[in-house]
């Protein structure tokens, strides 16, 4: 054993970890260790290790994130996974915790300490957009996805690109896997992961066969039919931790019920060393309840003819177009539900992207002008001038916030703007007077995000995001830790609208606003499908000739997701019942 006790570590000594890490990737040599040789290497190397522990007791990433309200509990499940769990882990918090906030810091963690240099996050296709969003916005992290078209063009990407967000969908599809394999991870995220529950999966053997050196796995639902499922997630994190399957079947699993543990505190001392399981309890969270209403509008003559035409014509030249043209044609459509004005500065520009449709394009560009009012303008109005409680109305799109801040000035409404463009203290001016002296605060999509709402009850979506999760982030400035009034939420739509059959689906067939935070994207990640919700909705409406024929096929996709829904709930009740609270940090 070598006498490493005359080591002196000077005073100066700045610890730096990815130093560390370039230091002793190299072998050891006699021009730079001596001639003591690799024993005296890894007592360095042992050294070392002892302050990278002790530097996690600090965290480098607290500083740097953006618009995140991080949690204690969130904070020592880091710490928790950097140094006991050596970065493989299974992150299993109950719904609505936080487990994308815990890996985007653990990332981000790895990264300012040199650790991690390229990593690929695998996700259900519906939250693949979600996940990029969450770790630019929040965490500053370069992740592209495999939903960019120029990405789908080139397969080489897997290699050339060091942050990479894809489905297991596109991952696991005979284009990709060789690729993917043979491409070496500092870094494996998997969310939704109990989608890897069947060894005998490609999605399984996908994840078994990467090259990585960490590994999170993300599911609130571990355990989906049987105990056997936890035994493939947990050879993915540390083969052998649950010995082989014959072994654990007989050691813990009881005879005649698959479901049931046997020696439960000895598995519980085992899972203990991989798993990680935060509960509602653990961190006292007790959310007041929510209640959504839907306002259907009837539209004007004008704005009915205008909302058909739209409908025409992206019908009419959708087909013939790919990728982004495409995207931006049929974003038509959540423009023409927002507002008319909403469509002007993407139909001016579609006259030099489409120059064969010149012509219809300046009719469609005359029926707005047509417009003067909406009928949904009108609502608002009403809506707000009846109660004095404070309110917050969302709107998507510039043209339609500009057209709402006219109608509420002209009305003699008092009001704060939130939006993108404002400077730091403009927003920080805006959300004083929206607490101390106006009844409404008028935001977009990206406004507030971090900001401290819990005074306020009541939500109004003058518009509606398409993707569900988008809508559930607009209830999450209020409905969140810290509030303790109900909230109340007012969903508007023209009728026969695109947006009337989403709020159909979401309120009338599987009660989305009476479900827990963060339950709605376990549920559209179990939907057997590579299309995203809105994908789904818009090939709906452009693929159905007759009202009828797109009612029956609204219907039988809320019949898909209401299976979802039961299958999460029955999944649920046995993970709380396996797990309760054990695993906690």
């Amino acid at each position: 054993m070598l006498d490493t006790s005359a080591t002196e570590i000077p005073q100066s000594f700045i610890f730096r970890p990815s130093a560390l890490v370039e230091r002793f990737i190299q072998p050891p040599t006699p021009e730079r260790d001596g001639h003591q040789g690799l024993a005296f290497y890894h007592a360095k190397l042992d050294l070392h290790h002892l302050a990278l522990l002790r530097e996690f007791d600090e965290l480098l990433c607290l500083d740097t994130l953006k618009h995140v309200e991080r949690y204690w509990y969130q904070v020592e499940t880091v710490k928790k996974v950097l140094k006991q769990m050596r970065g493989r882990v299974l992150l299993s918090d109950e719904v609505g915790l936080g487990k994308t906030i815990e890996a985007g810091m653990l990332i981000k963690e790895y990264r300012l300490r040199g650790l991690v240099r390229n990593a690929l996050i695998l996700a259900p296709p519906a939250l693949v957009s979600q996940w990029q969003e969450e770790m630019s916005g929040k965490f500053d992290l370069p992740f592209v996805t495999t939903d960019d078209i120029e990405v789908k063009r080139h397969p080489e990407f897997w290699t050339e690109q060091k942050w990479i967000i894809a489905s297991l969908h596109t991952a696991k599809s005979k284009t990709n896997f060789e690729l993917v394999v043979n491409t070496k991870y500092d870094l494996v995220v998997v969310d939704e992961a109990h989608h890897l529950k069947n060894k005998d999966t490609l999605a399984w053997k996908l994840v078994n066969a990467l090259q990585k050196k960490f590994i999170f796995l993300l599911t609130a639902t571990p355990v989906q039919n049987n105990l056997m499922e936890l035994h493939n997630l947990l050879t993915l994190l540390k083969p052998g931790v649950l010995a082989t399957e014959q072994q654990f079947r007989k050691n813990y699993v009881a005879r005649g019920d698959s479901r049931m543990p046997k020696n439960r505190e000895a598995l519980k001392d085992l899972l203990r060393e991989v798993m990680i399981r935060n509960t509602r309890s653990l961190v006292d969270v007790k959310l007041p309840k929510r209640f959504a209403t839907t306002i259907t509008v009837l539209p004007s003559n004008h704005e009915r003819d205008l909302y058909e035409h739209i409908t025409r014509f992206v019908r009419q030249h959708s087909p013939a177009l790919r990728g982004l043209e495409r995207t931006a044609l049929n974003h038509l459509l959540m423009q023409a539900g927002s507002s008319p004005f909403a469509l002007t500065d993407s139909l001016t520009s579609l006259k030099s992207r489409l120059p064969g449709a010149a012509d219809e394009i300046d009719h469609l560009l005359a029926l707005v002008d047509k417009v003067r009012e909406t009928e949904k303008g009108k609502q608002l109005l009403q809506l707000v001038q009846k109660s004095g409680v404070k309110k917050l109305v969302f709107t998507s799109f510039r043209r339609t916030f500009d057209y709402l801040a006219t109608l509420l000035r002209n009305a003699g409404l008092a009001f704060a703007e939130f939006r993108g463009g404002m400077t730091a203290e403009q927003k920080d001016a805006a959300i004083a007077s929206f607490r101390e002296e106006v009844d409404v605060l008028l935001l977009t999509e990206v406004g507030a995000e971090g900001r401290n709402l819990q005074f306020c009850q009541t939500i109004i979506n003058y518009d509606l995001p398409w993707n569900p999760m988008r809508l559930e982030q607009r209830i999450g400035r209020i409905h969140r830790i810290g509030q303790t009034q109900d909230v109340f939420v007012f969903n508007f739509c023209i009728k026969d609208s695109i947006e009337e059959y989403i709020l159909y689906i979401l309120d009338k067939k599987i009660n989305m606003f009476e479900l827990v935070i963060g339950e709605i994207d376990s549920i559209l990640g179990n939907l057997d499908t590579e299309d995203e919700f809105s994908d789904i909705i818009i090939d709906i409406w452009l693929n159905s000739s007759q009202k009828q024929e797109v009612e029956q096929k609204i219907e039988n996709f809320a019949e898909q997701i209401l299976e979802a829904r039961a299958a999460y709930q029955k999944t649920k009740e046995l993970d709380e019942a396996l797990f309760a609270e054990e695993f906690e940090v």
